[in-house]
């Protein structure tokens, strides 16, 4: 009986709305706070950094109050200069809050080394596609008397005998000697022929 005459009471409806003011504020105290210490409001536009050295990457994003991180920079792309940006993530224009890390990659200084297959003796069909795979040029191919028709004599680069094992440059020319069919012997004797008979 005492407990629900003292629902009715003026004191008990003052202690639960003072209760309910209080968590009220409480919850707006709150969410004030985590507004604040989450920078909600605050927007950084991400700068664009592609074609920049990383010198100049780092000046843009500290005074952004941003920070970069490099993910990769084995990659090669001709079109940038060597250890400038090539790709970015955020890109550019999209609204990150501050100390934000924006991820990038590097262009690397060239094209990798890639090591040169034994292909001496092989037909042409197999040569040019294995080295054409990997990322090498097929430049001047030219004929050395050979009965072995097709196949592959000699490989050069900038005019000079090509070993196998030798590491060249991804893109890098390659100039083949392929045997032509004929027998040396049979066209040194043709030629000998010709000779006596002048």
């Amino acid at each position: 009986m005492n407990f629900i005459r003292f629902i009715f009471t003026k004191t008990f409806w003052i202690q639960v709305v003072i209760a309910a003011l209080v968590t009220v504020l409480l919850c707006f105290a709150y969410l004030f706070w985590l507004d604040w210490y989450t920078n909600h409001d605050q927007k950084i536009q991400v700068p664009q950094l592609e074609k920049l050295s990383l010198i100049q990457v780092n000046k843009q994003l500290k005074e952004l109050d941003l920070r970069c991180k490099i993910i990769d920079s084995a990659s090669f792309n001709p079109s940038y200069k060597p250890k400038t940006v090539i790709e970015q993530d955020p890109i550019a224009g999209k609204f990150v809050k501050e100390n934000r890390q924006i991820y990038i990659k590097l262009n690397a200084s060239g094209y990798g080394k890639v090591t040169v297959p034994n292909l001496i003796y092989k037909t042409r069909r197999l040569a040019i596609p294995t080295l054409e795979a990997l990322g090498f040029k097929i430049g001047q191919i030219t004929y050395q008397p050979n009965i072995a028709e097709n196949t592959v004599l000699e490989m050069r680069y900038k005019g000079n005998i090509l070993e196998s094992g030798t590491q060249l440059s991804k893109t890098a020319t390659i100039d083949l000697v392929l045997a032509d069919g004929n027998n040396p012997s049979a066209v040194t004797e043709e030629i000998m022929e010709t000779n006596d008979n002048e």
